[in-house]
């Protein structure tokens, strides 16, 4: 392992991030702080005439509405309440968290993740893991606390160095966790969002967004990022790291026979489960289907989050009857309590968060903003693939700030969703790129919330392992995932080719 180099400018440049990240206020706060901030710019801009065309109605002007006014405060009150209630991504989280939760109690994601990864041959040993860490993004947790540490004791197992296979997991699990094969909490979570914020622009086209909207680019992302994942830890990561020197064995912990029979029994399941699902949508009498001539223009599509539920709970349900651990239905309603009672820090996030998307598009500042905005754009010509790379590049930026996903969403709706559909960008595709952004960004991020977590389960293999010596590990990871991923986005762009169900990439009034 190299030595840290505290003087370098990298090492410079990371300390100054830790030290300004840690002093920015919780994500609660930092949404207190920008309602507050929404309501007296509201004044301002009314009191200025701040006006701009309406978007849908050309000739028509929207003027900034004065929050702060008696009319405005009377806003305030009335709709606290609503703002919560309604706020998109709150029910869509708290039910598909009631399935995975479930799949995840039961011990059923984690027997899964264990079971791929020590099924495999030695020599796909580092694709399992890439490929494992970013399937667990349908429960990112699991992926953290199980996957990671078991890359390390399954290269040391293996003879190799373990910290390469942690490295290799990390990068699935973090730099991978927007894409995967089955639709996941983050889809409705981050969908919500974006259809509230297109919404300012444009209800209608907004009616028609489903949370599946990046679901094909996605597909490709898993085998793309496995790939990239796999040669960047056997070619880069691994032989910089040398031979482990260390005194730590480890012995893999297989799957028991219970484990193996529950595992068995829950992919029955699920395919059953699938096949069930898709008897609702695929005959066009279907009632999810409900006699539309396309699949994509189905109900189906916006009735999501009950069916991601459903697939999880029913196989998560049948994997703890077969290994015991659900006996009753005490258990199921425990299990569910206990997957609700980790919401409470989303629930109060979602709360504040809520006021401030609401403020946003009662004051019409949302629009102003995206208005003027798109017009800055299109008069300097900054647009096209140069306007998307700034896009990631800030995105990225602020994901070293912070870390939550749904919380810098949740700030950065509002504002660029719109501004990008001024320019001919769908609200899908905006969402994609800050996807994008946001993944490759996580595996250098030292105020990721299981940044900490991952050094210590390092340090176990070797002491002097630091925030340092993490970042300059899955530094190759990041920078070699943000290239291929945004060759793939561009190649995407330019065959138009959808990048979820009837959901473009351009954006058209």
């Amino acid at each position: 392992m190299s030595k840290q180099n505290n003087n370098g400018f990298v090492m410079r440049s990371l300390n100054v991030i830790e030290r300004v990240g840690n002093k920015l206020p919780d994500p609660v706060t930092l949404f207190a702080i920008f309602s507050l901030a929404v309501l007296v710019l509201s004044a301002v801009f009314s009191s200025m005439g701040v006006k701009v065309e309406d978007p849908l109605n050309k000739g028509e002007m929207l003027e900034v509405k004065n929050l702060l006014s008696s009319e405005g405060i009377l806003y305030l009150f009335e709709s606290a309440v609503t703002n919560f209630t309604g706020f998109a991504p709150l029910g869509t989280v708290l039910v598909t968290m009631l399935g995975i939760g479930i799949a995840e109690r039961s011990g059923l994601i984690s027997a899964a993740l264990r079971g791929l990864v020590t099924s495999v041959p030695r020599q796909l040993m580092t694709a399992a893991l890439v490929f494992g860490g970013v399937m667990s993004s349908m429960a990112a947790d699991a992926g953290y606390v199980v996957l990671t540490p078991l890359g390390a004791v399954l290269f040391a197992g293996l003879g190799r160095h373990p910290l390469a296979g942690l490295a290799a997991a990390f990068a699935g699990v973090s730099g991978g966790f927007s894409a995967n094969l089955l639709l996941t909490s983050l889809d409705p979570l981050l969908g919500g969002l974006t259809k509230d914020a297109a919404a300012m622009i444009d209800p209608e086209y907004a009616s028609t967004i489903n949370y599946a909207m990046n679901y094909y680019f996605m597909i490709v992302s898993v085998f793309v990022l496995t790939i990239v994942g796999t040669i960047v830890t056997d070619k880069i990561v691994e032989p910089r790291l040398g031979t482990y020197k260390g005194s730590v064995k480890e012995e893999v912990d297989y799957l028991r026979p219970e484990e193996k029979k529950g595992l068995w029994a829950a992919l029955f399941a699920f395919i059953l489960t699938g096949v069930v699902i898709a008897l609702l949508v695929v005959p066009v009498n279907g009632p999810l289907r409900a006699g539309t001539e396309r699949i994509i223009d189905a109900p189906f599509f916006h009735t999501l989050v009950p069916v991601i539920l459903i697939m999880f709970f029913i196989p998560g349900f049948v994997y703890g009857k077969i290994t015991k651990s659900i006996k009753n239905d005490k258990d199921v309603a425990n299990q569910l309590s206990d997957t609700m009672s980790t919401m409470g820090s989303y629930i109060v996030l979602a709360f504040v968060a809520a006021q401030f998307v609401a403020y946003f598009s009662e004051s019409k500042l949302g629009i102003v903003l995206a208005v003027n905005g798109a017009e800055f754009l299109e008069a300097t010509g900054f647009k096209g693939i140069p306007l998307i790379l700034t896009f990631i590049v800030i995105s990225g930026l602020i994901n070293l700030f912070i870390g939550s996903a749904s919380a810098k969403w949740a700030i950065m709706a509002p504002v660029f969703v719109p501004m990008m559909m001024g320019v001919g960008y769908s609200p899908e595709f905006t969402q994609l790129v800050y996807r994008i952004a946001d993944s490759t960004t996580n595996v250098i991020s030292p105020l990721m919330p299981y940044f900490a977590i991952v050094i210590a389960f390092a340090q176990k293999y070797d002491k002097k392992v630091g925030i340092g010596t993490l970042i300059s590990t899955m530094l190759p990871y990041s920078i070699a995932f943000t290239i291929v991923w945004v060759i793939v986005m561009i190649i995407w762009m330019l065959t138009g080719i959808d990048i979820g169900p009837g959901s473009p990439i351009y954006y058209t009034k």
